[in-house]
């Protein structure tokens, strides 16, 4: 799935479908929102994110050991050479090339997804506060910053400074979300720093069934507060309608952390099987 030859563009396009498709309706659903050309921009974006999620968290099948997934994500990396070169080999590639015709996605952010990828295949587990905050800005920052390209929203600075507090925030959710089932793949991605000011053990297993693990969301929630407020604050810089998929995407998000602010107590909802770097851009239509 993930090497699909690039053939026609026709092709291409529908091997990409496919893989949006295999996200799930509400994904599919929400990206109807765009105009048609953006649409298959930001389904190219996603699809690639997908292929080296699933390499990072070994579901995709060659992805059997730490050495085939460093293997793999080192032909991504070539094929992104080779995408940006003009000489995509892969289906994805081939689609994100026809994107950088009339977008000038940074390359760099596209390279920093598969480094957080990296990071990923090696098990996190109570990172301090640099590595957290790199882990980060590679996973989440970096698609939100490809998402606004997509968009058609970006302004420059002030669309960077959204972006990346917006991914920021997301992010941090996902994570108080999915502690449990961190757990069981053996990541703890709560922060060293949480993780000692609530009295928790620096261990997935204890972490995960340990009493005291709402007061850690809480003290992580106040992280994810703080960065919605950011990027609520450059909202006025940006015109509306190109802002309004991203914009869709922090209101469940938020929705929730207010919930949860309300009562740490409460279970975080199931997760979707989206993958951790494409969680952002599902929640474009699905609400938490």
């Amino acid at each position: 799935m993930s090497f699909a030859r690039a053939t026609s563009e026709r092709a291409d396009r529908d091997e990409v479908r496919r893989v949006v498709a295999m996200a799930g309706s509400s994904f599919a659903a929400g990206m109807r929102i765009l105009p048609q050309r953006r649409r298959r921009a930001i389904h190219a974006v996603y699809a690639l994110c997908r292929a080296v999620d699933d390499i990072a968290d070994g579901d995709a099948p060659e992805a059997v050991d730490s050495a085939s997934r460093a293997a793999l994500l080192d032909r991504w990396e070539a094929e992104l050479d080779a995408t940006f070169d003009g000489m995509p080999r892969t289906a994805i590639g081939a689609e994100i090339a026809r994107t950088l015709d009339w977008i000038d996605l940074p390359k760099r952010e596209f390279v920093m997804v598969v480094e957080g990828m990296r990071m990923d295949a090696a098990a996190i587990v109570a990172p301090d506060a640099e590595l957290f905050s790199a882990y980060i800005r590679r996973v989440a920052g970096s698609v939100g910053i490809l998402s606004m390209f997509c968009f058609g929203a970006w302004r420059g600075a002030c669309s960077e400074r959204f972006a990346l507090n917006l991914a920021r925030g997301l992010q941090v959710m996902n994570i108080l979300r999915d502690v449990e089932t961190d757990a069981a793949m053996g990541r703890l991605y709560l922060p060293a720093h949480v993780l000692r000011a609530a009295g928790l053990p620096e261990d997935p297993a204890q972490v995960a069934r340990h009493p005291r693990l709402s007061q850690a969301r809480a003290l992580l929630g106040r992280e994810a507060r703080q960065a919605f407020d950011a990027a609520a604050v450059e909202i006025a810089a940006h015109r509306r309608t190109p802002l309004l998929p991203a914009l869709m995407m922090m209101g469940p998000y938020e929705r929730l952390l207010r919930r949860w602010e309300a009562d740490w107590s409460r279970p975080p909802p199931v997760r979707s099987r989206l993958g951790k770097v494409a969680d952002g851009l599902a929640a474009v239509a699905r609400p938490v």
